[in-house]
């Protein structure tokens, strides 16, 4: 294994923990506490596609154990993709929500930011895929440039719309897709 990867891949996994930590200590509060705040389902399945994101990326970044020539651009787009979803993560779960009337109100309140780095984090995908060159890019097939422009437009929608109606089927669709995604790039073995 390269000492650069290694390297690399300890830093990632530290902002990756703290991401998954947030989370998992967020999805505690219902436990630890159930009647103090009223659940709002479309925030935990928020909560659940960024545990499902983050677990994909967990697993992705290990075949980066391929990349023997690393830059110090394709470094810094990795830390910052991790920063942005760890920043994802403290959005859904701040240390308090006193200031609102439950999790619907705070995160309706707090869409624009959820979904705008939201949006972030697939554009940063997008330019970090582009780095690693036109052959790695292509390999991701046709799909993956029209899976993350549609997951952006719909960040921008979402960052403008109060709907519930649109918000509940983001999520569900949002999480189906991902998990489809996932499937097919990696159910097989090699």
């Amino acid at each position: 294994m390269e000492p650069q990867f290694l390297h690399i891949r300890v830093l990632l996994g530290i902002i990756l923990g703290l991401a998954i930590t947030t989370l998992l200590k967020g999805l505690a509060r219902f436990v630890q506490h159930p009647g103090r705040d009223r659940i709002y389902w479309v925030h935990l399945g928020w909560a659940v596609s960024m545990f499902i994101l983050l677990t994909h990326f967990w697993w992705w970044e290990f075949r980066l154990i391929h990349v023997h020539a690393w830059t110090i651009t394709a470094y810094a787009f990795l830390i910052v993709y991790v920063v942005v979803l760890f920043l994802l993560c403290t959005l859904l779960f701040p240390d308090d929500i006193g200031d609102y009337g439950g999790w619907q109100d705070y995160f309706q309140s707090r869409r624009k930011w959820f979904f705008g780095i939201m949006a972030l984090s697939y554009l940063i995908d997008f330019i970090d895929t582009a780095i690693k060159g036109s052959i790695y890019f292509e390999s991701r097939g046709p799909e993956y440039p029209l899976r993350n422009l549609g997951f952006v437009l719909m960040c921008l929608i979402a960052m403008r719309t109060r709907s519930e109606w649109f918000h509940r089927a983001f999520v569900v669709a949002g999480i189906l897709y991902e998990l489809s995604w996932i499937y097919r790039l990696y159910d097989f073995v090699d």
